[in-house]
Formats: C-alpha cells, structure tokens, sequence
C-alpha cells in the first residue's frame, strides 16, 4: 500500500472571479468544476486542473467573498510549485506575467517566483525529473509551454530540518535531508519541503486549506487505519461526490486530506463541458434555487470563448 502522489491542493480566496480569471485565464488552468463547499454551500468551490481533471493537476479555491488577506506562518503550506518544460518556458512565463501585471523573479535558471492576486506564494519550476505532464489547453499559451501540473509545495514548521517520522514511517514518503522530502506513486511524484519558521499565521485569502494526497480506491480505509494506528486523528470517509475522503492534521499542523482517484470530475457533467455549470452536492442540490440567486455569477472563460467565437 502506497500513496500515489499528489490528488490536490485547496486555497482560501476573496473573489470568485477573480480566481477564475487568474488561473483558468492568465495561466491557463481549465477550470474544471464549479461547485460550492460541503460544509458551508454559501461559499463557492472552484477546482483548476489540466483538460481531464486529473490528480496531481488540481488546484481548488473556498471563496469566502471579501475575505482579508491572509499570511503564511507556523504549521501552514507558503508555496506552491508548478511545473513547466524548461528555461525557455521560465521566459515566457516571466513575459506573460508581467503583461498581466504580475511581477516575478527568476530565483535561479529552474525557478521564477511570484505571487497571485491574494498574495499567494506560486514558482513555477523546470520539471524534467519523471512526471508525465498534465497540461490543459489555452489560446494564449503554447503547448510547449503549459503549465504541466504540480511538482512540490513547501511550509512552515519548527524543527524543520528534523525527520519527521510520520511523513516516512506512516506515510511512506522519503527523506532526503534536510527539511526535504519524496512522495513516490507508481506514475507520479511529489516534493514536500519544510522550512524554519519564523513567525505565526493567520488563515485568510491567499492562503492553503489543505493538501491532498491520493489514493487508490482499495486503500482508502487501510490508509485511516494507518493513521489511526499511529495515533492520528483522523475523520471518517467523507463523500466528495468526486472523490471520497479522509482528514487529518499532521504533527507540524498541516492539515492533510487523503483522497481517493476515482470518480473524477466527469461524473456528473460531460468532459467536454467541465466547470461551465453549477454543480452541488447532492446534499445540497434541495438548496439551487437559493443558491443560484445568493452566489456571484463566475464568468468561465473558456465557455465565454466559445460563446464569442459563435457570434
């Protein structure tokens, strides 16, 4: 039993719109669901990805409209890294940002850093070190340089060059010194960092919810009983409608999230019309009526370019 690397990464943000716009426009994610938070269906929740969904591709929002600006500190996720093919796309990246005016920093030949509207920290990384790449298709954006899915996230811990013993023993991940660890699945992998923190933080927009691992159906609950057994407190198997879950806070206060593969984001909406309608839970599904007239409308940009290009 193993983990199969990355299934997703949740943010908190204040705008709907604005998210949209960020990652399914100016980096060229497919929004691929729009739904609403299951424990509070007020809020939107918005999931970006490649063209199918995939794991390991998925970046999703809680909107909570007006939110204040939050800051990354102890026990929390402070950048998200995603891959690219090579220097040449680090070069254009670093053009489209700043066209869109976003700045970004060349922090070495494999890496440019930069921030998104809510001041989340985002590098975007050469990755050409084994995973398959996860693209989705943008008008703007050359194949050659999409963005190919996520390689590595880093947070904030005390201790943090110390081996973290759930991480390796429970988790199955590999140290590789320092604060820096491996999470190998059979197709994917994933890079996980700690680093020394120096200050507390304070949840708000731009911020990281959770990080999700992924794992195949079969193993969901000999995963919570792992956890169980190590002493963890972890949840019941939640139903995600896209994947089914299991939560629990990890020793230096990252909140971990292991979700199962399947059913994917397909099952409730055609592939080739992901993310263009709302989509609730089925136990909220009694609420649309009201839903529909309190949530902002999110404009899809994808859907907006076909609906222009039939004009």
């Amino acid at each position: 039993m193993k983990l199969e690397a990355l299934h997703h990464i949740t943010m908190i943000t204040g705008e709907a719109q604005k998210n949209v716009a960020f990652y399914a426009d100016v980096l060229g994610l497919r929004l691929v669901k729009k739904t609403v938070n299951f424990d509070q269906p007020e809020a939107y929740h918005l999931y970006f990805g490649d063209e199918q969904g995939s794991p390991g591709s998925i970046l999703t929002w809680f909107e909570f409209p007006g939110a204040a600006r939050g800051r990354a500190g102890l026990g929390m996720v402070h950048t998200l890294q995603l891959g690219v093919a090579d220097g040449a796309s680090l070069d254009f990246w670093a053009e489209r940002l700043a066209a869109h005016g976003y700045d970004a920093v060349r922090a070495d030949p494999r890496t440019l850093r930069f921030e998104d509207y809510d001041g989340l920290g985002l590098e975007l990384v050469v990755a050409d070190d084994g995973n398959p790449p996860l693209r989705a298709a943008h008008p703007e954006i050359p194949a050659e340089h999409a963005i190919v899915g996520l390689e590595g996230a880093r947070a904030y811990s005390m201790f943090a060059n110390v081996e973290e013993s759930v991480l390796t023993d429970t988790l199955g991940f590999t140290h590789l010194g320092g604060g820096e660890y491996r999470l190998d699945g059979d197709e994917r992998h994933f890079h996980w960092a700690y680093d020394q923190a120096t200050r507390t933080g304070t949840p708000g927009a731009g911020t990281v919810h959770h990080i999700a691992w992924a794992s195949r159906d079969g193993d969901h609950l000999g995963w919570q009983e792992r956890v169980q057994r190590a002493g963890g407190f972890v949840t019941d198997v939640l139903d995600r409608d896209y994947f089914r879950s299991i939560y629990f806070r990890e020793p230096r206060g990252v909140l971990f999230e292991i979700a199962t593969l399947s059913p994917g984001f397909a099952v409730d909406e055609p592939a080739d019309r992901l993310g263009e309608e709302l989509r609730l839970p089925r136990q909220h599904e009694h609420l649309r009526a009201q839903l529909e007239q309190a949530l902002t409308p999110v404009v899809n940009p994808r859907a907006a370019r076909r609906q222009e290009a039939k004009a």
